[in-house]
């Protein structure tokens, strides 16, 4: 039976991360998991704070020639309801950097992280399915497909919304659905981006365009089930003029890439996010739509929570690390869940206070300068805004005393 410090299951974006970042720290590292299927088109807008991880993991400079800059992120009401919002622009020069973040599509994400797991050696990389976890005093026993077992101190949940880890722990979920799915597709236009993010806020939910390097954006259409299957089955001629014409020509010509997916909306979270030596990261602790670009963020900061946790704690502790992780990761995972589904369902709502209330508050964020900041900070950085706020205090109390 092979031993290691730390096993984690699941080696999507979250999963591989998790390795890297915990295989840093000198432990031996397990990722076990089958082969990756291919083709994901799909992309990720990570922000500052995720951006700042990856350079800590020594990442970033192979993967920001894949990646475009998101320096700004506006909002357009795109409804023909009674009340409709202002624009909204949040400019990331506003809030002291340069971009508030990055898109990076997944296929070339998960290549360089694929390439640097192999080459570390405290990462071995077991291609196999688990078919059970079992806890004992000194730690995790897992059953592998191939009739193998594994024994870890900790054994890390990043098996997506099916976990099997969480399902060997006991830990129960809420889950819910939505009457939407989303249209994901890549697209080429005439005019440059600017490395402009627009949504448009419609009657189905979000339109979401966001920066690619050069003349190209990803989208994100969130729409009612059956539009979005129609939609994703036309012709790319004429996806392309659809497109188009929901931007309002913005930039220019449209041209759909091949390979158009839609998803089903829904959202899950898991009772709790750890149990003894068993911690639950990314889609096996939480999912929800993809609105906002919180997903891959939100398990960003499950990993660097659990490295918070591991460079304070020997391997032979383990034992109590998942009630540790979980007290340290509800009022981020619960308060984001929350704020992503109040926003696609006032979206949906035909209700005249819901509409006056988001109308109201996009209003707000136009006209006051101070209020957007402190949202962009929030955004970025769960927390931020009150990090600049006691750092301006700081700033202003020692030129006082000076």
């Amino acid at each position: 039976m092979k031993e290691f410090d730390i096993a984690i299951v699941g080696a999507g974006l979250a999963g591989s991360l998790a390795a890297l970042a915990f295989a840093d720290s000198g432990r031996s590292v397990a990722l076990i998991a089958p082969p990756a299927r291919t083709g994901d088109g799909r992309t990720t807008a990570l922000m500052d704070q995720s951006i700042a991880f990856l350079k800590v993991l020594g990442l970033w400079d192979d993967i920001a020639p894949h990646a475009a800059a998101l320096e700004t992120m506006q909002i357009l009401d795109g409804t023909v309801r009674l009340l409709r919002a202002p624009p909204v622009a949040f400019r990331s020069g506003e809030v002291g950097l340069a971009a508030f973040g990055y898109n990076i599509p997944n296929a070339p994400f998960i290549d360089v992280l694929d390439a640097r797991i192999a080459a570390d050696g405290n990462i071995l990389r077991l291609p196999n399915g688990v078919t059970a976890a079992t806890a004992f005093e000194n730690g995790v026993e897992l059953a592998l497909d191939d009739g193998e077992r594994v024994l870890a101190r900790l054994v890390v949940g990043a098996d997506g919304r099916k976990s099997k880890i969480r399902e060997s722990a006991g830990i129960g979920i809420r889950s819910w659905s939505y009457p939407q799915a989303a249209l994901v597709l890549n697209f080429s236009h005439d005019r440059p981006h600017g490395n402009v993010s627009t949504e448009f806020h419609t009657e189905s939910g979000p339109f979401t365009q966001v920066p690619l390097p050069g003349r190209r954006s990803s989208l994100v259409w969130v729409l009612p089930r059956k539009e979005a299957a129609k939609l994703r089955d036309l012709p790319d001629a004429a996806l392309s003029q659809a497109v188009e014409t929901r931007m309002q020509s913005m930039l220019g010509k449209v041209t759909v890439e091949g390979g158009a997916q839609s998803f089903p909306l829904s959202g899950m979270t898991a009772d709790r996010f750890g149990k003894g030596r068993i911690a639950l990261i990314g889609e096996a602790a939480h999912a929800f739509p993809p609105i906002g670009a919180q997903g891959l963020n939100l398990s960003l900061r499950d990993i660097m929570a659990l490295k918070e946790l591991l460079q304070m704690t020997e391997p032979a502790a383990y034992d109590g690390i998942g009630e540790r992780f979980d007290r340290k990761r509800q009022a981020d995972v619960r308060s984001r869940t929350v704020s992503v589904d109040l926003l696609n369902r006032s979206l949906l709502s035909d209700f005249l206070p819901m509409q006056f209330l988001r109308s109201a508050g996009l209003h707000l964020l136009s006209a006051l300068g101070p209020l957007r900041s402190i949202v962009m900070r929030e955004g970025i950085e769960p927390g931020g805004s009150l990090k600049a706020f006691r750092d301006t205090l700081r700033e202003r109390v020692t030129r006082k005393q000076a």
